[in-house]
């Protein structure tokens, strides 16, 4: 679905300063693939998604979107519907007054006939459990609930994957809950490619694979317990391992038999 070859890309700043913010990353995600690309603030995560969905030029390298090069300026239209994007400020990307002329929004841009428009906004609405309040007024929502609207403002556009950068780093506790267990839907019973972005750990727990970011290149890669067994050194990082995961590696160290690979608190209680 995504192939990402040599990439880099370069901030121009003032005075020459020029900041390297993507530095010659390759990654291959495929189609139906969890992907979550943990990093902290600068570690060049948020470009690498503006890069997949064409907002942003490659300085150096390409990026394939279904075999798409995001380059060429005549096919930013097609990568954008097969790409969606959701953004970390659920404000930020709802235009209409009521719920339901919002997820319609991007289907009326590509020219969709009404019935259909309807019939994908009602399926929409009906995938992240907001089909009820599609009368509504989006600013009488909780973020939670804003967030799950703007995602089916993109699933109603039909793409083939959904990028979310940091989509939960603006929600409370339950909020987050909502948009996750919203992500993984779609995930498992829509077979959407879904390429999450986030710097909290225990949003990458059910990800088929984990990709991890400082200073604009990939340091680390691979299942969750892969990545996550590997506490020192995503440590170092300026990042944490799941709570759970944390446990096991300070009983570890107190000379308690278990694997450091635990992820879920069952987990950690079946082995203890």
């Amino acid at each position: 679905m995504i192939n990402i070859d040599n990439l880099s890309y370069k901030y121009v700043g003032n005075e020459d300063k020029d900041v390297l913010a993507v530095n010659d990353v390759n990654l291959q995600i495929q189609k139906g693939e969890f992907v979550v690309i943990l990093g902290h603030n600068g570690s060049g995560k948020s470009t690498l998604a503006k890069l997949i969905n064409g907002l942003l030029v490659p300085s150096d390298g390409n990026v394939f979107v279904n075999g798409m090069n995001t380059r060429e300026e005549e096919l930013i239209w097609n990568i954008r519907q097969t790409a969606g994007m959701v953004f970390q400020n659920p404000d930020n990307q709802i235009v209409a007054t009521i719920v339901e002329e919002d997820v319609a929004f991007g289907p009326e841009n590509q020219g969709i006939e009404s019935k259909e428009i309807r019939r994908r906004v009602d399926e929409a609405l009906k995938i992240v459990g907001m089909y009820k309040y599609r009368t509504h007024a989006p600013h009488l929502l909780s973020g939670g609930q804003k967030q799950r609207i703007a995602i089916a403002g993109v699933l109603a556009m039909n793409p083939q994957c959904i990028i979310l950068d940091e989509p939960t780093a603006m929600l409370d506790p339950s909020g987050r809950k909502e948009v996750m267990n919203t992500i993984s839907k779609l995930n498992r019973e829509e077979n959407k490619t879904i390429v999450h972005i986030t710097h909290y750990m225990d949003e990458a727990v059910n990800a088929d694979r984990i990709v991890v970011m400082s200073q604009g290149k990939i340091i680390l890669q691979g299942t969750p317990k892969e990545v996550f067994s590997h506490v020192d050194e995503v440590k170092k990082l300026g990042l944490d391992v799941p709570q759970v995961t944390e446990l096991a590696y300070k009983l570890r160290k107190e000379g308690i038999d278990v694997p450091v690979d635990v992820l879920t608190v069952e987990e950690l209680v079946m082995k203890l």
